[in-house]
């Protein structure tokens, strides 16, 4: 029996170099939209056929702890300036074992980072501080 899978350490790899660990990932998904098509038999039976329409992929989005790596916010920064053409980048999530060898990835494609967000600040607080990157892709496959 294999080894099961863990999501203790994972990164985001763009254009093929690892830019960041992180905690959280959620929007590995994808989803194929259903189209109905209504007909009547011969016999006037109603019959509603189900069809693959379009498909589509959910936003993906990534936490981990704040440090002073600024890569992640320059990405966003190239979206923000109004150059979303600059911005499209291929990239890949990538599971590693405790050995650290890879075990799963997911590629996608022309992905733009649509949404960051940094975490509330509370002096009173005991907690880390996170950074939150939401990334918009046109397609993602498990390589």
């Amino acid at each position: 029996m294999p080894d099961l899978l863990t999501t203790s350490a994972f990164f985001i790899e763009i254009d093929g170099v690892t830019v960041a660990q992180f905690k959280e990932a959620s929007g590995i998904d994808s989803e194929t939209n259903v189209i109905e098509y209504k007909e009547s038999t011969e016999a006037g039976k109603l019959l509603i056929r189900k069809v693959p329409g379009s498909p589509k992929w959910a936003d993906v989005t990534l936490k981990r702890r704040l440090d002073t790596s600024t890569a992640l916010w320059e990405w966003r920064k190239v979206v923000l300036d109004g150059d979303i053409d600059g911005a499209r980048r291929n990239g890949s999530i990538v599971i590693y074992d405790s050995m650290g060898a890879e075990t799963a990835r997911w590629n996608f494609e022309n992905g733009w980072p649509s949404h960051w967000k940094g975490s509330d600040l509370n002096a009173g607080a005991d907690e880390i501080v996170v950074e939150e990157l939401t990334i918009t892709h046109e397609g993602m496959v498990r390589a």
